[in-house]
């Protein structure tokens, strides 16, 4: 898929316009716990309009908690966030229009065909529906071709494809992309690295949790560490690899 093959970003309906120069995203002494257990500890960040920020960490160091706190799917336990000035507590709804979020859990329709379960997330986002706007969604992340198989028969991979292109059916102008690289072959690596570069070609605001440190490093400016749920790094995401300690070999593709 080229970076060309998204469009530019519409503007969310009935939806406050930011004023000019509000960051697309904020966190502020964001914390969340699990039980007894604090998996995010105070953490701060600011990214203006249209930028990427590469987050890294060990597994258990609270990127997927971040980015769920981040995509206003659970509530910090202390702290404020905002995507575009706007506070989930107090806008549920409009901020979570600006916001995509690519997780671990792919949550298809097992029985239902890849087209069919586009079909699905099309109509609750009131998209367009039909085969005709569907399947080109689907041959962006090379599964055009599959369009009519049931899921219970897709690899792994083929899965992480489809929640793909369900994500980018959101059309978000905040895209947090969770381990994107995990299940995939080369091809896909190089599936998601064009889906980065058009997601900023059109505008949006970019977050990827990933181990591949030197792959997220080459799309982002901008980098940040968790150790233990707190902040340990934070600069520019070329000094990623140097800067924050973090030896890529010894990280390996899975769950935060």
């Amino acid at each position: 898929m080229s970076p060309e093959t998204l469009n530019p970003l519409p503007a969310p309906l009935g939806s406050p316009q930011p004023a000019a120069g509000t960051p697309a995203v904020e966190a502020e002494g964001v914390c969340r716990r699990y039980g007894r257990r604090w998996a995010l500890v105070n953490v701060d960040l600011s990214l203006p309009r249209g930028s990427a920020l590469v987050v890294a960490g060990r597994n258990g160091s609270g990127k997927s908690t971040l980015f769920r706190v981040l995509s206003t799917l659970i509530r910090p336990d202390r702290g404020t966030t905002r995507i575009f000035g706007l506070d989930p507590r107090a806008d549920l709804h409009s901020a979570r229009r600006r916001v995509a979020l690519l997780s671990h859990h792919s949550n298809h329709y097992e029985a239902l065909t890849a087209l069919e379960n586009l079909e699905v997330a099309a109509r609750f986002l009131g998209r367009p529906a039909s085969r005709a706007a569907l399947v080109p969604r689907l041959g962006d992340v090379g599964l055009a071709e599959r369009a009519d198989d049931p899921v219970m028969t897709f690899s792994a991979g083929m899965r992480k494809r489809l929640t793909l292109a369900r994500t980018l059916l959101q059309e978000a102008e905040v895209v947090l992309l969770d381990e994107p690289y995990g299940q995939l072959d080369p091809p896909g690596f190089r599936l998601v690295d064009d889906v980065v570069v058009g997601l900023r070609s059109r505008g949006a605001t970019v977050l990827v949790a990933t181990h591949q440190l030197e792959r997220g490093a080459a799309l982002c400016e901008r980098g940040l560490v968790l150790e233990a749920g707190r902040v340990a790094w934070t600069g520019p995401a070329s000094d990623l690899v140097r800067g924050s300690g973090l030896e890529p070999a010894s990280l390996a593709e899975g769950g935060a």
